[in-house]
């Protein structure tokens, strides 16, 4: 007979871990093109920020992160008490999930979005629906016949990880209203700052008209201050006072927040990174199509390359022998699949040679 042991909550061991994107390859220079990072780095000014935090590090941060929230609202011309922030967008979708959801819940989120929302679903005993995308795109009408008397948290990540793919604002709108007004739309919008379409808005509209809308953004692309874990929701009151009742008392870093009031405030590094990602983005695209291989029209800073049947593990071996680093996509149910983060122009270049000769 076993000994006793204590057990975790019902459904739990049912979960898949998340497994992030490898580090490291072969080859002599290694690019890591599987994170969606920065292919510049963070501005200079968020590093002499998180450098002259050094010297209080002995000091609890400040548990209200105001300093922070009060350069993200100059920034968007938000309200400062509406902003929460957290240990990266991901501590964000932990807490809302964690604060409206329960066992009998249902939460719908698209077909390949973002592995966390399962996660955070199953982590609180409610079931996750999956609606199908169409074309590798969320669909507002497979979301809205998902709803079920249960339903009451929809995850949306517009643009979309790993397909690139966003629907419009109106899209968004339909969307919306069609939800109960008892359920929560989370749109996730971690790679807003990348989207040069006229038809999208990332959600700041939604949650400053609707009781039922938060906005979740992150610091770790654009800005580049992917290990820091550093990100934001912007909410109706009542969520943000949610929120700020279940968070840590000091869920953020001061050398995160110093560093990340420096980046917003940046505009300049911003420019440059969103012009280096456009330049590239349709580099890489235009490159990979003309070799023979399809490639899902990305609003984000990456690819999602399509491969014939069974070739995608063998390319990523080949790719990981030269150096480059891509995302195996079998835990997104994409196993014919790699996606590619634009990276430095050198690491651009030599992903699209290197494929040039695994195809030859």
């Amino acid at each position: 007979m076993s000994a006793a042991r204590p057990a975790p909550k019902p459904g739990i061991l049912d979960i898949a871990a998340y497994v992030p994107g490898k580090s490291g390859a072969k080859g002599a220079k290694v690019f890591k093109l599987s994170s969606n990072e920065s292919p510049l780095g963070a501005s200079p000014k968020a590093a002499d920020a998180f450098r002259a935090a050094a010297d209080s590090l002995a000091l609890y941060p400040d548990g209200s992160a105001q300093t922070l929230r009060t350069a993200i609202a100059n920034r968007y011309g938000l309200n400062a008490d509406h902003i929460v922030c957290g240990a990266g967008s991901d501590e964000l979708l932990q807490l809302l999930a964690h604060a409206y959801l329960q066992p009998g819940d249902e939460a719908i989120h698209s077909q390949y979005g973002f592995l966390v929302y399962p996660i955070v679903i199953a982590s609180n005993g409610a079931k996750a629906v999956v609606a199908e995308e169409r074309v590798y795109t969320s669909s507002a009408d497979a979301i809205l016949a998902s709803i079920s008397p249960r339903t009451k948290m929809v995850f949306l990540a517009n643009p979309n990880n790993p397909t690139g793919t966003y629907i419009s604002a109106s899209e968004v709108r339909r969307l919306h209203a069609g939800l109960p007004r008892d359920a929560l739309l989370v749109l996730d919008a971690a790679y807003a700052e990348y989207v040069r379409r006229n038809d999208y808005e990332p959600g700041v509209e939604l949650v400053s008209t609707f009781d039922n809308v938060v906005m979740t953004r992150t610091f770790s692309k654009i800005y580049g201050l992917a290990a820091l874990r550093l990100g934001w929701a912007y909410c109706p009151a009542h969520v943000a006072d949610v929120l700020n009742r279940v968070r840590g008392p000091f869920n953020v870093s001061a050398p995160a927040m110093a560093a990340g009031a420096a980046a917003i405030a940046d505009l300049a590094f911003v420019d440059k990174s969103v012009a280096h990602n456009e330049t590239w983005l349709a580099w890489l695209t235009k490159e990979i199509s003309a070799l023979g291989l399809e490639v899902t029209p990305s609003a984000g800073n990456f690819l999602l390359i399509h491969f014939s049947k069974d070739r995608a593990p063998a390319a990523d071996e080949f790719l990981s022998s030269r150096g480059l680093v891509l995302r195996r996509m079998e835990a997104y149910g994409l196993p014919d699949c790699l996606r590619l983060s634009v990276g430095t122009e050198e690491g651009n270049r030599a992903v699209v040679a290197a494929l040039k000769d695994f195809l030859a």
